[in-house]
């Protein structure tokens, strides 16, 4: 649920243009501040970010607001988004920020929120924040001696490159493997080719020179024509690529085919089941995860239980009800014993632990299932919404006893713009298309 300022992944928007300007960023810093402290203690504040240009205006700004009501800050500089969630725990912090608008380019910019035991922050905690930042804090500012102090902190990246090596099985190297990575000039341009060369890989890199302006640009998982043509070039055996915050992974197989979220799910899901890893029967993925998957899954007697499109909401679920493998079709991969938020990196290694374990290659590894056909399609309207109209509410259901028990629809409005998406799956690939653009044309085209 998002309100003024806060979206569906914390606060977002244009650098320099409302919200992401740095007097609300001091708000922003002021009104978490506020929120969090609870005690006498000192209070204290990790503060992460990627290569964008904006980071240093807004990381300022903030420092200059969590001072301000008295809390410490700790700055890392560039670190994945995993990293700031582990460091808030670790340096029992009360609150972490990343500054960050992940996969969008480097105009863009974010403020993420994380609480003291490193999860993003509930719905109710940022409606808490977002009351405070159009109220008057004045009377709520520190004394002159009890402001906070802001410091660097070094070794960040060491802490995190430790931590995502030690998800690996303690005798497993990454010896024999050629693997290209792609730091999509972001957060994890240092740390993710470090970590897999530290294991032993003969590491490739690419996407690794942070300019401040070329982050997610022509590199990175939303892009990935770079690195397939790299994986050829140098007949690489994998290749990996990150978002700009690294909280998400695409893989590519030795054959320069893109492996999306749900293969690498449905991977990690059977070989924790046969290492008798996983806390619960199935996994947590979004409504946008093939149904191919479901189906997979369910020949392995796992389940798979869906949420609305969002890394937190899945986290959610997780947490709720007890699993500890979910993720999106986007390559968000959220392994709960691990971290408490999306981890690219770790995901990757899981990844390749079976690689290495099976002995085979990526391509044969990572295709555990036909995807089914789907068709998606977004349709723009202006005025009220088509799907209180009863004419659109009679097709969808024609439309669901058409595709029967060999498909799936989904009809989501999305939650930014006056767009309607209308998803449809069936091994009927003919009858999928039919199905979506029948919706499509009705949706678009009002009643006579």
């Amino acid at each position: 649920m998002g309100g003024r300022y806060f979206g569906t992944d914390g606060i977002r928007g244009k650098s320099n243009s409302f919200p992401m300007t740095p007097d609300i960023a001091m708000k922003v810093g002021m009104a978490a501040g506020l929120t969090f402290m609870r005690g006498d203690h000192r209070h204290r504040v990790v503060i992460g970010k990627d290569t964008r240009l904006s980071g240093y205006m807004l990381e300022t700004a903030l420092v200059a607001g969590f001072t301000s009501v008295g809390m410490d800050v700790f700055l890392t500089g560039p670190v994945p988004t995993p990293a700031v969630a582990l460091l808030t725990r670790s340096l029992r912090a009360d609150i972490g920020v990343m500054i960050s608008a992940s996969h969008n380019p480097y105009y863009d910019n974010g403020i993420k929120l994380f609480g003291p035991d490193g999860y993003k922050l509930s719905d109710e905690k940022e409606q808490e924040i977002e009351a405070l930042l159009d109220a008057d804090l004045s009377g709520s500012l520190a004394m002159p001696d009890e402001l906070g102090r802001a410091k660097r902190v070094d070794r960040v990246l060491d802490r995190y490159i430790e931590t995502a090596k030690r998800t690996l099985p303690r005798s497993m190297t990454l010896e024999g493997l050629r693997i290209v990575v792609d730091g999509a000039n972001g957060a994890a341009y240092k740390a993710a080719p470090e970590a897999l060369w530290e294991l032993g890989a003969e590491v490739v890199r690419i996407g690794v020179e942070p300019d401040g302006f070329n982050i997610n640009r022509g590199c990175g998982s939303t892009a990935p024509q770079l690195l397939i043509d790299k994986v050829r070039e140098v007949r690489a055996d994998v290749g990996i690529a990150l978002d700009g915050d690294a909280d998400r992974v695409l893989i590519v197989d030795e054959k320069g085919a893109v492996v999306d979220g749900d293969q690498l799910m449905a991977v990690v899901a059977e070989s924790w089941k046969e290492q008798n890893r996983l806390s619960e029967p199935g996994i947590v993925a979004t409504v946008m995860s093939n149904l191919g998957l479901e189906r997979y899954l369910a020949s392995q007697d796992l389940t798979l239980a869906r949420t609305n499109v969002g890394d937190r909401y899945v986290v959610e679920h997780m947490r709720a009800h007890g699993y500890n493998v979910g993720g999106e079709q986007s390559g968000h991969m959220v392994l709960s014993d691990y971290s408490t938020t999306g981890d690219g990196l770790i995901a990757a290694l899981q990844i390749l632990a079976v690689v290495q374990q099976k002995g085979q290659p990526v391509s044969e590894v990572c295709h555990r299932f036909d995807p089914v056909p789907q068709v998606l399609k977004s349709v723009r309207f202006s005025g009220q919404s088509p799907l209180d109209r009863s004419d659109v509410k009679g097709a969808i259901l024609d439309a669901e006893a058409m595709l029967g028990n060999s498909g799936r629809l989904l009809i989501r409005p999305s939650g930014t713009e006056p767009v309607i998406r209308v998803m449809a799956e069936s091994d009927d690939s003919s009858q999928v298309t039919k199905v979506v653009d029948q919706l499509v044309e009705l949706i678009s085209h009002p009643a006579a």
